[in-house]
């Protein structure tokens, strides 16, 4: 039998698993989850195995003399200070991450209006052509009527002529029409991915309660891609604090476990060594980042207000066109029922 109509609900559904913007944002999601797991490696220790094996001109007369020097250890490392930039860095990865998941909802948003588009265009060009057809079965039936009454004498040609040329009109308008609901028919069928979508229902839904239109614009903070540009804020302020930490000095330290060493030293079973490493000068190579990256913080902060001040202006528009649209509908109820 005939495939039963898709809802809107359903199309949404199948175009957020059939998305490859979506696909693409979620794998970004996870890039910025393995750039979190970098920058916490950075902060923590590190121990590796170490063998090596040397081999000099020598006469084995003395420890400083052998000829063959082999060494085996274990060494251990624990960065101590380096001017805040692994947790400067661990921040930036966490708000990136935050990023990329607003970046996500705000596509699926963005998904959600094309198939809307896509949805009420097919709705709405398959109820023009069930009325552009009800007129032309009502013209052809009108030009049967005309002949009839012609033949009688009834009827002047040219009252026949005129409701035949109105009939051409309406059956290319029907082409028309046609065109563009197969046009959003295939939009619909590439957004979900289904080979061929033979109707639509549309969900009964009553009439939408709008809030005061201030409500509404006070929650522009709230849109994803709004946060999203907050989040690109907090990392170029991090990126800062990395910069600033050229001027800072480094300190780590380092443990060895020796388990074969020769020599002088094949008593001593361990060492640590504590290094700092404070800048001196560097040229203006610290300065540069440090201004470039304050440079970037800055960008990003008006962006996130031309963000805001743009999702504001885009609810204003919206809620404008609900109202209309809610006055249209009311006007043509009460023309249907005066009708």
């Amino acid at each position: 039998g005939a495939a039963e109509p898709m809802t809107l609900a359903e199309c949404y559904q199948l175009a957020l698993a059939r998305s490859e913007e979506l696909l693409i944002h979620q794998e970004q999601i996870r890039e910025a989850e393995g750039r979190f797991l970098e920058a916490l490696g950075t902060v923590m220790p590190t121990a590796t195995f170490e063998w090596s094996r040397k081999r000099q001109d020598g006469n084995n007369a003395s420890a400083f003399s052998l000829q063959d020097i082999p060494e085996r250890k274990f060494v251990f490392t624990q960065p101590i200070f380096s001017g805040f930039k692994e947790f400067a860095a661990l921040a930036a990865s966490r708000a990136e991450r935050r990023e990329r998941l607003f970046e996500r909802r705000r596509a699926e948003h963005l998904l959600f209006l094309d198939v809307v588009d896509a949805f009420s265009l097919v709705r709405q060009q398959r109820e023009d052509l069930a009325a552009l057809e009800a007129i032309r079965l009502a013209l052809v039936e009108r030009l049967d009527e005309l002949a009839a009454r012609q033949r009688l004498g009834r009827s002047r040609p040219s009252d026949r002529v005129s409701a035949e040329a109105q009939l051409r009109r309406v059956e290319a308008e029907m082409e028309r029409i046609h065109r563009q609901e197969s046009a959003a028919r295939h939009l619909l069928e590439f957004l979900t991915g289904l080979p061929r979508i033979d109707g639509v229902a549309v969900d009964e839904m009553g009439e939408p309660m709008l809030e005061d239109e201030e409500t509404y614009v006070q929650r522009a903070s709230l849109r994803p891609d709004v946060q999203a540009e907050e989040e690109a804020w907090r990392i170029a302020k991090q990126e800062v604090v990395v910069a600033q930490s050229g001027l800072w000095p480094d300190v780590d330290v380092e443990g060895n476990y020796y388990t074969r060493r020769i020599g002088n030293a094949s008593g001593v079973d361990w060492d640590v060594l504590l290094k700092v490493e404070v800048p001196i000068f560097k040229g203006s190579e610290v300065i540069g980042d440090i201004r470039t990256a304050s440079a970037k913080a800055r960008q990003a902060r008006l962006r996130l207000e031309q963000a805001r001040r743009e999702a504001e202006r885009e609810i204003r528009d919206a809620y404008s066109d609900v109202q209309s649209a809610i006055a249209r509908q009311q006007a043509l109820d009460r023309a249907r029922r005066a009708a």
